[in-house]
């Protein structure tokens, strides 16, 4: 969550975000208290309340991290932690979606 949360305030903006999706059903209360405790400041809060996300994004685990272009195409996913701010994972991102 921190290399996700300092790669969207790297690249954040109209061309590009971040959206992180809770399963936790512990409540909003509870992901905000996570949030604060490992420091997330440019992540917004977004809860599967309907705990329906996993089946439909054919998640086979957590954490899992979609790359989706403008289009709602899906261009890659990883299950398993990454360390998203990485300058290789940031050049990658930035060329992929300066070429779309």
């Amino acid at each position: 969550m921190p290399t996700l949360d300092r790669l969207q305030a790297k690249l954040g903006g109209p061309d590009f975000e971040v959206v992180a999706l809770s399963m936790d059903r512990g409540g909003p209360d509870k992901v905000k208290k996570f949030f604060a405790e490992i420091g997330i400041e440019h992540l917004a809060l977004n809860i599967d309340t309907s705990a329906k996300a996993m089946f439909t994004l054919g998640a086979l685990g957590l954490p899992m991290t979609l790359l989706i272009d403008r289009r709602g195409k899906e261009i890659a996913r990883l299950i398993g932690p990454a360390e998203w701010d990485a300058p290789d994972m940031v050049d990658f991102i930035r060329s992929h979606f300066a070429a779309n």
